[in-house]
């Protein structure tokens, strides 16, 4: 199998990153953005994605952290974008995930098309200085630029940190189900139109 391996950067007035990944990694994590609750979300991703994540964010956090936030799920959505040949794939993929009283739900579509439903009732607006507000235009960011379906339901859940945890930790294991190659789709792409570019 070819490498699935990508690295971006984006550099704009308001931040600078970078991002380099692969796909078929083991979940190895580093990250430096000066978000630690972002990254102690997105670590989630990358072990139960089994996904190999390399970061480094600066961006304008003396305003707030929405510019940082919002460009690093356009940048990882572009690298996922990159490394992904969508050729023998699975193209869906789900799951619930738990922690404790909280379950979340998480269902992509490699499917060429932007699509993001996004349901998460949280009980409080910040998880430390974190405001939550800011994981839809982090999960808006990824959908718009790997050009994927994403649908996000946090089914229950009192706490917000166990909230936002399950939904990534579900995210990872969605990816990882969704971007497996499929012996039986083996040099084809699953979709009857023939491509998955939109």
């Amino acid at each position: 199998m070819t490498a699935r391996q990508a690295s971006v950067e984006r550099n704009t007035n308001e931040t600078r990153i970078k991002v380099s990944l692969n796909l078929d990694g083991s979940g190895k994590f580093r990250m430096k953005s000066g978000l630690p609750f972002l990254e102690h979300m997105l670590e989630q991703v990358a072990r139960h994605g089994l996904i190999d994540m390399d970061i480094v964010a600066d961006g304008d956090l003396q305003i707030d952290a929405h510019h940082t936030v919002e460009d690093l799920g356009i940048t990882i959505g572009q690298a996922v974008d990159q490394a992904l040949s969508k050729t023998g794939i699975r193209r869906y993929g789900h799951a619930y995930v738990p922690l404790d009283e909280a379950l979340s739900r998480v269902v992509i579509d490699f499917s060429g098309r932007p699509g993001l439903e996004y349901h998460i009732p949280f009980k409080r607006g910040s998880v430390g200085e974190f405001d939550v507000d800011l994981f839809y235009e982090f999960f808006q960011g990824f959908v718009n630029h790997a050009k994927v379906t994403l649908h996000i339901d946090n089914l229950r859940g009192n706490n917000a940190h166990h909230q936002i945890e399950t939904v990534f930790k579900a995210f990872g294991r969605a990816v990882r189900m969704a971007i497996e190659a499929d012996a039986r789709m083996q040099g084809t792409v699953p979709s009857t139109k023939g491509t998955l570019s939109g």
